[in-house]
């Protein structure tokens, strides 16, 4: 039988890092953004139409009220079944706001201190392709509303009815049937209805990537996301199950075909029967279309030890990493570098996916080395302030520092607050 997954040992481990967008999409979605940003809602249009994802004439945007329309035609287990996964996101969302606020301190002749407060507009992108994700916009929408956002835009190409009942459960304000670089390059410099937002969040395909790099520095952006990407850690003590470990890496690999399935373990025998239970489940596995070549891009890495397993882990930094280990939870502080961490057998990532609360966007490639995923904080602005009763000792360094960098109108500037304001 042959091989799956590729047995690699820790010396010869492959690297997550890779760009997140090749060359030749950045320079073509350069085109598209471009078109958009001059010429606005005629050449947005243009674009929507010429990608069949909207009809001519049609509205750019969907209202709230007819995404409440959308909401209530769904069957009521399904209304339900949002509400819940929205309800769990919002709490964890809102704990996280609430663990983070406006600071004073006292500073020589004065106070200083910061506040935390939302940006004006968001624009929460979900993709629509090969399969409507209603999650993303949950996970998207919620948390910026959460956050403090005013206004609220989700973009999704040819909504399914789901996707525009979470955009109405999430709190936005409208949804924009477009998709790809035409629907980032929308949201960043506006066009017709579409508002210009200052952020714009969410996963998306190589041209939503492209256009978002595009874009970074004229709105901020919460990261550049690429293929999924999953590692399990399984220890000989464990005694974890392959077809467990199989299906958890299958619901990776069906994302994308450039999706990330990785194993790591210290039971020698583990590949091979998770090698063996992928092979099976694949045979009936619907996506297997899309499972079967991400599977042949992951690989498996037998170690020594755990602690030879965890530095596999911390070096590869994955978007999400399960721990299956008899005391999963003790390990957590062990491990630096990754997304989401998922720790023992209950704590599936498709969980995580589903909105158990913790949000779902987050870093691939390796950027979790220096980038965590979506979370409240993507929306908010921390901004400093500085009030001076008497503020001669700090004008008094201030101007000697200034001279030591040779900033003659910075020392003076300073100086004149060692006099009486007029």
């Amino acid at each position: 039988m042959s091989t799956l997954l590729r047995l690699v040992g820790p010396a010869d481990l492959p690297s997550l890092k890779r760009p997140a967008v090749d060359a030749e999409t950045l320079a073509a979605a350069a085109r598209i953004v471009e078109s958009v940003r001059t010429s606005g809602e005629a050449a947005l249009r243009g674009l929507a139409e010429r990608f069949d994802d909207l009809p001519p004439g049609a509205p750019l945007l969907i209202p709230r009220d007819h995404l409440a329309a959308a909401f209530h035609r769904l069957p009521v287990a399904e209304q339900a079944l949002l509400a819940r996964t929205a309800e769990r996101i919002q709490r964890f969302a809102s704990a996280q706001r609430a663990a983070i606020g406006d600071v004073t301190v006292d500073i020589p002749g004065g106070r200083a201190g910061h506040t935390v407060s939302p940006v004006e507009h968001a624009g929460c992108y979900a993709p629509g392709g090969r399969f409507p994700l209603p999650s993303s916009v949950l996970m998207t929408a919620i948390t910026a509303r959460v956050a403090g956002v005013t206004h609220v835009v989700v973009a999704s190409p040819r909504p399914a009815p789901a996707t525009l009942a979470a955009a109405y459960v999430a709190g936005a304000d409208a949804l924009l049937p477009i998709g790809g670089a035409q629907a980032i390059a929308a949201l960043a410099y506006g066009a017709g209805p579409v508002p210009a937002c200052d952020v714009i969040v969410g996963p998306g395909n190589r041209w939503v990537t492209a256009a978002k790099q595009l874009v970074s520095g004229q709105v901020g952006i919460d990261m550049l996301a690429g293929p999924s990407e999953l590692v399990v850690l399984a220890t000989a003590e464990a005694q974890a199950d392959p077809d467990t470990i199989a299906a958890d890496l299958l619901a990776q690999a069906e994302h994308d075909p450039d999706a990330l399935p990785i194993l790591v373990t210290t039971d020698p025998t583990l590949p091979a029967r998770v090698d063996a239970a992928l092979a099976r489940q694949l045979d009936v596995l619907p996506t297997a279309d899309t499972a079967r070549p991400a599977v042949a891009n992951g690989f498996a890495v037998l170690c020594d030890d755990l602690d030879t397993a965890i530095r596999v882990c911390d070096t590869l930094a994955p978007e999400h990493l399960e721990v299956l280990a008899p005391d999963a939870e003790a390990l957590r502080p062990r491990f630096r570098h990754y997304g989401g961490l998922f720790l023992g057998h209950g704590a599936a990532e498709v969980l995580g996916d589903y909105g158990a609360g913790p949000n779902h966007v987050l870093p691939t490639g390796g950027t979790a080395r220096h980038v965590g995923g979506l979370s409240v904080f993507t929306f908010l602005r921390v901004r400093t302030w500085m009030s001076m009763d008497a503020p001669g000792p700090l004008a008094r360094d201030a101007a000697a520092l200034a001279r030591i960098e040779g900033l003659e109108g910075h020392a003076r500037s300073a100086e004149r607050r060692l006099v009486p304001a007029p």
